[in-house]
């Protein structure tokens, strides 16, 4: 299975820096049984997407509804699970859903999170024409967008490298290269900084740096690494933003009707052009 081409991980993060270090995109085998009624359903094999200490994301052919008991093993560790996400059929995601351990056991790949640390790759983008995109959230005539920015809301967790408390914040506005965002606590420019992006369901980690503060509600951030793995997640929602403004354009509605000239206007004589 290619994992390159699977959207990474729709893991909603804890609110700590430590969390983020310690969800690792990784495919591992895996045992499913489902559980229907009480009874327990008919097996089948799948791998992992992305674990973490608490749960996974995985990928099953069966219809799987959040609220669903699920017992994962590995090997001789099995632990029982609750689905706590599950994608939407029609998009690129589908067939993928979120589980979290419910039964206070270890999970199945404790061993794999110790050994394992966090990969990040540099953010470049798609397609071998386009160069890297550098200060694409800088203010006023220094802007030099080469890419789309859309507005968007979602939420944002920041860790500033080598810190050991977090800042919450929304974000406003993202493109493929940086993200605006607005919060009550603002890092100076040139903070370097991890960041949990969490927009429409689903969660991108990035490396990056603040560029700029405005009017001391918002600060700029610029992309510069990404989580391996999540790249996919930041193109799907990218296309997810884009979409919405496209559908928000399609649902204007244009009214022509005639001019109503009231009867009392006097008549506007034409003008002769004859000399």
């Amino acid at each position: 299975m290619n994992q390159e081409s699977i959207q990474p991980q729709p893991v909603t993060l804890p609110q700590t820096g430590e969390t983020v270090e310690k969800l690792i995109h990784l495919a591992l085998p895996v045992r499913l049984t489902h559980m229907a009624n009480g009874d327990r359903g008919g097996a089948e094999m799948s791998c992992t997407y992305d674990i973490h200490p608490r749960g996974a994301r995985l990928l099953s052919f069966r219809n799987v509804s959040v609220g669903d008991l699920i017992t994962v093993e590995r090997g001789r560790n099995k632990s029982m699970c609750r689905v706590v996400w599950t994608a939407d059929p029609n998009s690129p995601l589908r067939g993928q859903f979120t589980v979290e351990c419910v039964d206070g056991h270890r999970s199945p790949w404790e061993e794999e999170l110790r050994q394992m640390q966090e990969r990040y790759l540099p953010i470049t983008p798609e397609g071998p024409k386009k160069r890297p995109v550098m200060n694409s959230f800088r203010k006023g005539s220094e802007n030099r967008r080469r890419g789309p920015r859309f507005n968007v809301e979602g939420g944002a967790d920041l860790l500033q490298t080598g810190g050991h408390s977090t800042v919450e914040g929304r974000v406003k506005q993202i493109s493929e290269f940086g993200c605006l965002i607005s919060a009550s606590n603002l890092l100076v420019a040139g903070t370097s900084l991890k960041l949990a992006l969490n927009i429409y369901d689903v969660s991108v980690a990035l490396k990056g740096s603040v560029k700029y503060t405005a009017d001391n509600r918002a600060m700029g951030v610029e992309f510069q690494e990404i989580r391996q793995g999540d790249r996919p997640l930041l193109d799907y929602v990218l296309n997810q933003v884009q979409k919405r403004r496209l559908n928000d354009f399609a649902d204007l509605e244009v009214i022509t009707e005639p001019l109503n000239v009231s009867t009392g206007a006097a008549a506007i004589e034409p003008i002769s052009l004859a000399g």
